[in-house]
């Protein structure tokens, strides 16, 4: 595919709701951590499926239902091809990244017994915690959070610690949606498997940001949202490696997820169709693949280094407010900043950015255990896209400045 030349500003055009105004201010979204900006294609997708080919796949036998299957499966193609995995079959869809992860608690955790071990890490969201706390509960495994580095990094000196025998599964977010903290895991994946243990991704923060090739990080299982890259909410992915897919057992029971059913037994369909029980999100998948053409029509390098320089030019700007107090503000970050000001609430803060039309995320990020660790009540996070701009930043540190100075009088 040939790539667009880029003009920022015709980029973000694409993007409707970049038009908006918020209090009589024209919207600076620095907020895609929690959810990105849909470009028109994708709105246009959505709006086509819905006019045109609306039916439900696999099972019909009329035309409709065949445009739609088509256009399906060759949506989890194009995911495929994004993610570099080996085949079609790899790829099931989910709600989400939070799906993706019950899923995988529910039917790893099948294989599971009491003592055995499961590690995670002090930065994960909620999605990566609670459903292993439930599955400990009902099961007895044990789990294991690998502890932050004064530095407030994975310290995978423990890490290396917690890894024993015992373990069987470690599930480590690529990219930490609080903090913007890349976690090394690479690294992290070669010594689990050194050990035995599988390996699950949550790259909800990392699929917007970094190439993602499953089969040179070598996971087990990779998941994310497509609603963190430009797709609609309520339609996800997880990945998985062909033969540890096929000895799961699945979550969910209902149609398609079936090949013969009887009173007395039922067999279960092949991947992928084997952990999509029921009707799925049709218009979700395809709108999923109409953000990824609608990514990969630019030259992504291009559209990174922009992101990449707003986001050094934020952190620099920052770091130059004596109020303010980055978290890991000497890591490697993608995506989100977070920062506290001295003296003052978050939400406060965030409301009176809100006000002058900037949208930011004030609180914990659903990372309640990570803010205990850092002994903090929670930080401001300013999070970008690809659409973000030096002159939208420029904006955001200019009314921080002003809002710093009105609460200081």
């Amino acid at each position: 595919m040939e790539k667009q030349k880029i003009s920022i500003n015709a980029f973000r055009a694409q993007f409707p709701i970049l038009k908006k105004t918020i209090n009589d201010h024209l919207l600076i979204y620095l907020d895609n951590a929690a959810t990105t900006q849909k470009p028109q294609s994708v709105i246009d997708t959505l709006c086509f499926y819905y006019q045109n080919i609306n039916a439900n796949v696999h099972r019909g036998n009329h035309q409709l239902s065949n445009f739609a299957t088509c256009a399906f499966e060759q949506s989890r193609h194009i995911v495929k091809t994004f993610i570099n995995a080996r085949s079609e079959k790899q790829i099931i869809w989910t709600k989400g990244t939070t799906e993706g992860l019950n899923l995988l608690a529910n039917s790893l955790g099948c294989q599971l017994t009491k003592g055995d071990e499961i590690i995670i890490s002090s930065l994960e969201h909620h999605a990566n915690i609670v459903p292993w706390q439930m599955l400990a509960k009902r099961t007895g495994i044990i789990l294991k959070v690998i502890p932050l580095t004064e530095d407030q990094t994975i310290d995978m000196t423990c890490f290396e610690h917690l890894l024993t025998t015992k373990t069987k599964v470690v599930s480590i977010s690529h990219v930490s949606n609080a903090l913007g903290i890349i976690n090394p895991v690479k690294k992290i994946i070669a010594l689990s498997h050194a050990k035995g243990a599988q390996v699950i991704i949550d790259g909800a923060q990392a699929i917007a940001h970094l190439y993602v090739d499953v089969q040179a990080l070598d996971c087990d299982y990779y998941v994310f949202s497509g609603h963190k890259i430009f797709a609609p909410t309520g339609i996800g992915v997880l990945y998985g490696k062909k033969h540890l897919l096929e000895a799961l057992a699945p979550w969910q029971g209902g149609g398609e997820m079936i090949n013969e059913v009887t009173f007395e037994e039922t067999k279960y369909n092949q991947l992928p169709f084997k952990f999509e029980a029921g009707t799925p999100n049709i218009s979700g998948a395809i709108a999923l693949a109409s953000a990824i053409n609608f990514i990969n029509s630019y030259d992504r390098q291009v559209l990174q280094e922009n992101e990449n320089k707003v986001m050094k030019f934020t952190e620099n700007a920052l770091q130059a407010i004596p109020e303010i107090t980055i978290f890991a503000r000497k890591q490697p970050k993608c995506g989100s900043i977070s920062f506290s000001v001295a003296g003052e609430h978050h939400s406060d803060i965030a409301m009176m950015l809100d006000a002058q039309g900037i949208a930011v995320r004030s609180g914990r990020h659903c990372a309640m255990p990570l803010f205990q660790a850092l002994n903090s009540k929670g930080s401001i996070r300013v999070s970008f896209a690809i659409y973000n701009t030096l002159d939208e930043a420029k904006s955001f540190i200019n009314a921080l400045n002003k809002i710093i100075t009105l609460l200081k009088t």
